[in-house]
């Protein structure tokens, strides 16, 4: 199966809470989008990953992903190496985006900026056909390079490059976000306190996001950052 955007976060839930409206308003435009968490999230304070996994697929369902994938790699340990990198680029291989979503290079967990460089890195190195690679059915896999990176916004208050209006889909993605009940506000939960358990977090994830729609005039935005400079064919077009 191929797609034209593959989300590529280190932890299920990242991709809901920064790009889950993005997700929909493309899929909204007819492009299809498929997700890859990195790890299970197995060193989260609440929760399981037979649960998360769980929240994940449904997750995937409420932002209408073709696919969803988990790499398996250890929570907290995986490395930008080798072994990482080839199986990475498999998965890149795999589904042949054109436009890739993923962590950004600096954030309050190590592992976003470790996921961040490893799928910059495993992104170029998928372009390279004399790294060779096998698919799931068997067959040599050909070279593939994503045209676009882009890095989602997440703890960090960073300053996006560019903002996507997902004012029509708040809702969906605050759904999305929810179909974590082990990792968020859930006021049924007998489960230890964490940094993102409580309802300020939640606060925080709506005014980050009514933020990024102020900077660009609309009620809610999702920012990312590029590092590659982006052009534009047509100024009419910007909002």
């Amino acid at each position: 199966m191929t797609v034209d955007v593959l989300a590529i976060a280190a932890h299920p839930d990242d991709i809901e809470m920064t790009c889950a409206g993005t997700i929909l308003s493309l899929g909204a435009q007819g492009k299809t989008i498929a997700g890859v968490d990195l790890t299970r999230g197995e060193l989260g304070t609440r929760g399981t990953p037979e649960i998360r996994l769980q929240e994940a697929t449904e997750g995937a369902r409420l932002m209408n992903l073709v696919a969803r994938e988990n790499m398996g790699f250890r929570d907290a340990f995986f490395r930008n190496d080798e072994e990482h990198q080839l199986a990475l680029i498999a998965v890149i291989r795999q589904f042949r985006p054109e436009i890739i979503l993923t962590n950004t290079p600096d954030d309050r967990h190590p592992d976003h900026g470790r996921a961040a460089e490893l799928v910059i890195d495993a992104c170029f190195y998928s372009g390279l056909r004399q790294i060779k690679t096998t698919g799931k059915d068997g067959k040599p896999q050909e070279a593939h390079r994503p045209k676009f990176i882009y890095h989602f916004i997440q703890d960090r208050a960073l300053k996006p490059d560019f903002i996507v209006d997902v004012t029509p889909y708040w809702t969906g993605k605050l759904a999305a976000i929810k179909a974590y009940k082990s990792q968020f506000f859930n006021p049924d939960s007998n489960e230890p306190q964490s940094y993102i358990s409580g309802e300020p977090f939640m606060k925080f994830l709506e005014s980050r996001t009514r933020e990024h729609g102020h900077m660009i005039g609309v009620e809610f935005g999702e920012g990312f950052i590029s590092k590659r400079m982006l052009g534009v064919q047509n100024l009419f077009a910007l909002v």
